[in-house]
C-alpha cells in the first residue's frame, strides 16, 4: 500500500519553514500536489525550479466547499494507488484542513498509508498580532461553515478562511444578528509574514473597502455581557442573582404556589396581544410568560429538584419523540394522521393507562374550554350524538329547566341548571367546529368596542353614560354599532 506523505507550509514566508521539511520538499522524488499555488512558500519554492501540480481548477468547477474537498482527497487517493505521493498545504495539516480529515477517515478504512508532517500555524502568528491570550477563552471557526448559534461571544473569536468578499458579507450579515454595526472587527491578513496586515473596522464594512483572500481572518473581541442581553444564558443569569441572597427580597421569597396566579395572568395578557394583533404586545407579553418559566425553573435549582436544563431537555426530546415523520422513517399524509400519531405516542410515554379518560383535561382550565376538552374526550369513545338536531334540543331542555328553576325561586338550582345550559351550548359549537372560547372572546371584544365608542360620543357631548337614560343609551349602541359595522 503506497503512502500520501502530507506537508504543512506554514503561515506566511519561507523563512518560517522548518529546515527539515524544506529540505524534504527540495529533495522529494515522487510528485508533488498543492491544494491551492496561491501560497508564499510554493511561489517561493517554484523560484527555486520545484514544481507542483495544483488543485485549484477544481475550486472553479465546483460551487460548494465541501464539494472541492471532496474531490481532492478523491483524487490524491487514486494518485496514490500506483505510487507514493507528496500533498502539501497551507498552514498546519492538522488545522483547518478539511482535505486532510478526509485522507485520515481513508486511512482508518485501510485504503491508504499517510505520513503527516507538521507546519507552522498562523494561530500562534495570530495571537502574536493581535496580542491576545487564548487561555482567557478562545474559539476557532470556519468562516464558510459559520454558525450563528454556535458562536461564543464572550471569548475571543477568531474566523479563519475568509477567502473573498462573498464569505466576508456572509460572515458580516450572521454577526450582524447578534452585534451591532458599530462593533469593531479586525481583519488579519499574512499574520507572521512580511506582508503582515491588521486593518480594524466597524462590522458593517467587514466587505467594504478591505481587501481579503486567502491568507485572511477576522478577530472578534470579547462582548461584554451586558451586550449580549438577547441571549439566552444572560436571562438565566439575572433570573439567578434576583434569587440569590443578593438579589431580590420579593423574587426571593416566591415559590410554585405563589406564582400560580402570574403564569395565569401572563398567558392571557399575551392571548390578549394576539387578539389585538399587537406584535410588540406580543413580544412583552411572551417575555412575561419566560419569566414565569424562569422563576419556576430557578425555584427547582435552589431546592435542588430540577433546572431549566432539565426542562428544555424534556420538551426537546418529546418533540423528537412525537414527529417521527420528521425526525423518523414515519410517513404521514395529513395533519389528522400527526395528531393520531401524536395521541398514541402520547399514550404509550404515560405507560399505565388513567384512571379515566378525563384525567388528561386539567381542572385549572377556563370553565367554557375545560367543557370543550370533557366533551372531546368523551366523544372518542363514542359518547356523543351523530347529529346537530339532539343537541339543539338539548340547549332548549337546558334552558326550559333553568326558566323552570328561576320560577321557583331557587338559586342554586338556577346556578345548576344555567351551568348544564352553558355546557350544552359548549356541545352545540363543537358540533359546529366553533370554539366557544373564541366565540366568546369575539363578542366581549364587540361589546368593549361598541361600548368604549358609546362613551366618546358621550364626552364629546361633554357626558357621562350615567347621565343617560336607558333609551338614549339605545340609541348610542345603534350608531356605535353602525360605525363600527363590518370591522368588528
Amino acid at each position: 500500500m503506497n503512502t500520501i506523505t502530507i506537508i504543512g507550509l506554514g503561515a506566511a514566508d519561507l523563512e518560517q519553514l522548518p529546515l527539515g521539511v524544506y529540505r524534504e520538499l527540495t529533495q522529494n522524488q515522487s510528485h508533488l500536489y498543492a491544494r491551492t499555488l496561491d501560497h508564499p512558500v510554493i511561489q517561493a519554492l517554484q523560484n527555486e525550479g520545484i514544481t507542483f501540480e495544483s488543485f485549484d481548477s477544481v475550486y472553479e468547477s465546483n460551487d460548494q466547499f465541501g464539494d472541492v474537498y471532496t474531490e481532492i482527497a478523491s483524487r490524491l487517493l487514486t494518485f496514490s494507488g500506483g505510487q507514493d505521493v507528496t500533498y502539501v498545504v497551507p498552514g498546519h495539516p492538522m488545522l483547518a484542513e478539511r482535505t486532510v480529515q478526509l485522507l485520515i477517515q481513508a486511512r482508518d478504512r485501510g485504503e491508504v498509508l499517510l505520513d503527516i508532517k507538521g507546519g507552522q500555524s498562523f494561530l500562534d502568528a495570530t495571537f502574536t498580532a493581535l496580542e491576545i491570550d487564548p487561555i482567557e477563552g478562545f474559539q476557532f471557526v470556519d468562516a464558510t461553515d459559520l454558525k450563528r448559534e454556535e458562536l461564543q461571544f464572550l471569548n475571543h473569536i477568531i474566523l479563519c478562511q475568509v477567502y473573498d468578499s462573498l464569505v466576508a458579507s456572509e460572515v458580516k450579515l450572521t454577526l450582524l444578528e447578534e452585534l451591532p454595526a458599530d462593533y469593531p472587527v479586525t481583519i488579519v491578513t499574512a499574520a507572521g509574514s512580511e506582508h503582515e496586515k491588521l486593518t480594524t473596522v466597524l462590522l458593517e464594512e467587514l466587505d467594504r473597502r478591505v481587501e481579503v483572500n486567502n491568507l485572511t481572518s477576522v478577530y472578534i473581541p470579547p462582548v461584554k455581557r451586558d451586550d449580549l442581553n438577547h441571549q439566552f444564558f444572560r436571562l438565566r443569569e439575572v433570573i439567578k442573582i434576583l434569587r440569590s441572597p443578593e438579589g431580590c427580597p420579593w423574587d426571593r421569597k416566591q415559590t410554585h404556589e405563589s406564582l400560580r396566579k402570574y403564569m395565569i395572568e401572563e398567558a392571557y395578557e399575551f392571548i390578549d396581544a394576539v387578539n389585538r394583533m399587537d406584535d410588540d404586545h406580543m413580544i412583552e407579553e411572551l417575555g412575561d410568560v419566560l419569566l414565569q418559566v424562569m422563576l419556576h425553573s430557578q425555584i427547582g435549582e435552589d431546592e435542588g429538584y430540577f433546572t431549566i436544563d432539565d426542562v428544555i431537555v424534556s420538551i426537546t426530546e418529546k418533540m423528537i419523540r412525537r414527529h417521527p415523520h420528521v425526525f423518523g422513517e414515519i410517513t404521514v399524509d395529513s395533519s389528522d394522521e400527526v395528531v393520531t400519531n401524536w395521541e398514541a405516542i402520547k399514550a404509550e410515554e404515560k405507560g399505565q393507562q388513567p384512571d379515566s379518560i378525563l384525567d388528561s383535561v386539567p381542572e385549572s382550565f377556563p370553565a367554557l374550554l375545560q367543557a370543550e376538552e370533557l366533551q372531546k374526550k368523551a366523544a372518542k369513545v363514542g359518547f356523543d350524538w351523530d347529529t346537530v338536531d339532539p343537541v339543539i334540543e338539548k340547549v332548549e331542555e337546558e334552558w326550559k329547566e333553568f326558566k323552570e328553576a328561576r320560577d321557583s325561586g331557587d338559586r342554586e338550582e338556577m346556578e345548576k341548571e344555567f351551568g348544564d345550559w352553558l355546557f350544552a351550548i359548549a356541545n352545540l359549537s363543537r358540533h359546529y367546529k366553533i370554539s366557544s372560547e373564541n366565540a366568546l372572546q369575539r363578542t366581549n371584544r364587540k361589546f368593549r368596542t361598541r361600548l368604549s365608542s358609546m362613551e366618546k360620543d358621550a364626552h364629546t357631548e361633554g357626558r357621562q353614560l350615567r347621565d343617560y337614560d336607558l333609551d338614549s343609551l339605545e340609541e348610542l349602541w345603534v350608531k356605535a354599532k353602525e360605525k363600527h359595522k363590518g370591522a368588528e
